[in-house]
C-alpha cells in the first residue's frame, strides 16, 4: 500500500544537501564575524570595570583565528562532494522513529479477549471424572480381571 507512510504527507520534495566543505566555510566565516561582535562588547566591558583587557585579547585571537582555521581545514580536508539527498519524506519518517524510539513509555494497553469473560455454554460442562486422567495400568487391570471371572 504505502509503505506506512501516512497518505496525507505532501508528495517527496527534494530537499537540498549541503556538502561538508560549504558547511565547515559557513561555521568558520559564523566565527570570524563573531568576533566583530563579541570583542566589542567586551571592550566596553573592560573599559567599565577599569580592568586589563586580557579577556578583549583572548577573544579576538580565539574567534577571529579560530574561524580562519576553521574555513582552512574546510577547505583543505573536507569533501565537497554533497551526500545522497533526502526527500522531505523521508525526514518526517526518521523524526517519527527518533521520537518513538526514545520514548520510555509503557506499551499501549491489551484488552483480554471477550470469551475470556463469558460464562460457558450450556452443555459444556464438564463431569469431575472426566477431569481426572486415568491410568493405563488401571484399565489393563480390570480387562484381565474380566478375563479370569469369563473362564
Amino acid at each position: 500500500m504505502t509503505g506506512g507512510v501516512n497518505p496525507g504527507l505532501p508528495a517527496e520534495v527534494k530537499v537540498k544537501a549541503i556538502s561538508s566543505r560549504t558547511r565547515g566555510l559557513k561555521q568558520g566565516l559564523f566565527i570570524f564575524l563573531l568576533t566583530f561582535l563579541v570583542v566589542p562588547i567586551l571592550v566596553i566591558i573592560t573599559v567599565a570595570t577599569n580592568s586589563e583587557p586580557f579577556a578583549v585579547v583572548i577573544a579576538s585571537i580565539l574567534l577571529g583565528v579560530g574561524g580562519l582555521l576553521r574555513m582552512a581545514y574546510a577547505m583543505l580536508f573536507e569533501s565537497s562532494a554533497t551526500g545522497v539527498g533526502k526527500t522531505e519524506a523521508n525526514s518526517v519518517e526518521s523524526f517519527l522513529f527518533e521520537r518513538r524510539s526514545n520514548r520510555r513509555d509503557l506499551p499501549p494497553a491489551q484488552n483480554p479477549p471477550v470469551p475470556s469473560y463469558a460464562s460457558p455454554a450450556a452443555g459444556s460442562w464438564k463431569d469431575t471424572k472426566e477431569l481426572e486422567p486415568t491410568s493405563v495400568t488401571e484399565g489393563t487391570t480390570r480387562l484381565l480381571e474380566s478375563e479370569k471371572f469369563d473362564q
